[in-house]
């Protein structure tokens, strides 16, 4: 059995967004999409108050990440926190479905709102179509109408228009799409559109540190286990790198920093490079003989999904600020902050080392990240290896438009302690 569907990590699917007022009938969709009731369904108006979430395949785009967002176009306090978490899904996403509601009157489909959503689209370059649900409640000539008024009021073609029914779709029966009576062609319907959209992050993708090797290269990973390590694995893009090297043609050796020059000395010869985790930098650096490459994970996460020549300014631009210049601290994911925890203890004791100075510093994790990043002077980012590469190019992009320097954690070690050039000399860049 191919376990794909299930191994790939969020992050590396495309990710699609179902967009939609209030009671539209996203939920519906959602599950039709899936197959399967993840979404609850009900005519009560902003049943759904988080974005729920699907892994799927859908071929041939591969496995993808599909979210039922909160509806818009609720003006109480609590519609107004629902858009909030529905604009946080849009920075990840790469492909939308918007789903209108055809038995509502014109002037109720929310047409302001989702011409608003639409020009974000357009802006993002993000593909999206239309889906005008619960058709089976009007007759041939209004949904005719639906579709003319609808192409009109969003200055969008009709092509990118599909009527549709989600009639108890709840409990899989009476589907109606056209010509189609069951759950599955619907489905395979709604997958086929998807898979039609010409979505620009589908396709060949960089590669993690393979483009830097050749056949038969050994590796070096260097992996501290102490207790900030997850208990029986190791994290995200550790076994992502150690997929690169292998599809490389490439062998890998992975040794914790105490046994790192046994392991050296174990080798019948000089590996091609050794990839650290940054928190050790340091140390290897004393470790491994300058005629050998090293980098980090994390900076061979920012060449991946990030801005490496700008994120190295970034770091720079830490020497320069004054005394209690505001500092973000940014990690993509949540966990349970162990007492050496990197962002919010190792990185601050790093920098008051450095510089001398004392900084006020804000931190953030997860889906949260600041619209407005003007009243921060640095932003320092974790490698972002559980976020899309959409959401980590929305956050670098409000660095960007902000003006304020944006660099990740290993980029930011690694100048610390005076072994940025070493841990970047590997890539072809001008900084």
């Amino acid at each position: 059995m191919d376990n794909n569907l299930n191994t790939t990590p969020t992050s590396e699917r495309l990710q699609i967004g179902i967009f939609g007022k209030v009671n539209a009938g996203k939920s519906s969709v959602f599950n039709i999409l899936t197959g399967q009731d993840a979404a609850v369904v009900s005519d009560q108006p902003g049943t759904t108050t988080d974005p729920v979430r699907k892994a799927m395949e859908i071929l041939p785009l591969g496995p993808v990440m599909i979210y039922d967002t909160p509806g818009l176009s609720d003006d109480t306090s609590l519609g107004r926190m629902r858009e909030e978490k529905t604009a946080r899904t849009l920075h990840r996403t790469d492909a939308a479905i918007i789903v209108i509601d055809a038995a509502e009157p014109g002037e109720n489909r929310g047409y302001e709102a989702i011409q608003q959503l639409i020009a974000e689209f357009r802006q993002r370059k993000i593909p999206f179509f239309i889906v005008l649900n619960k058709s089976d409640a009007i007759d041939q000539d209004a949904i005719r109408q639906a579709v003319m008024e609808t192409a009109a009021k969003l200055s969008v073609s009709e092509d990118v228009i599909l009527t549709f029914s989600c009639k108890d779709a709840d409990d899989g029966q009476n589907i109606t799409v056209g010509q189609v009576s069951s759950v599955e062609q619907g489905a395979k319907l709604l997958r086929s559109r998807v898979a039609a959209l010409p979505i620009a992050s589908h396709g060949q993708k960089p590669r993690l540190v393979a483009d830097l090797l050749k056949p038969n290269d050994m590796v070096i990973l260097v992996i501290p286990i102490d207790e900030s390590a997850p208990k029986g694995r190791i994290i995200l893009p550790q076994q992502q790198v150690i997929r690169d090297v292998l599809d490389a043609g490439c062998s890998v050796a992975a040794t914790r920093p105490q046994e790192l020059e046994k392991t050296l000395d174990a080798l019948r010869q000089a590996p091609r490079m050794v990839i650290t985790d940054s928190q050790v930098f340091d140390q290897v650096n004393s470790i491994i003989p300058r005629v050998i490459p090293l980098t980090s994970f994390s900076i061979l996460m920012s060449r991946y999904k990030g801005d490496l020549e700008g994120q190295m300014r970034g770091a720079r631009a830490i020497s320069s600020l004054n005394d209690g210049a505001r500092i973000l601290i940014s990690e993509g994911c949540t966990h349970h902050r162990q007492c050496g925890d990197i962002g919010t203890v190792k990185l601050p004791a790093w920098i008051r080392e450095h510089t001398g100075r004392d900084f006020d510093y804000h931190f953030t994790s997860g889906g949260e990240f600041p619209e407005d990043v003007s009243e921060y002077e640095l932003i320092i980012h974790c490698g972002g290896c559980t976020l899309p590469p959409q959401e980590m190019s929305w956050r670098l992009e409000r660095a960007r438009e902000c003006k304020v320097p944006m660099t990740n954690y290993g980029i930011m070690i690694a100048y610390l302690h005076g072994i940025l050039d070493r841990a970047t000399e590997l890539f072809p860049i001008n900084v």
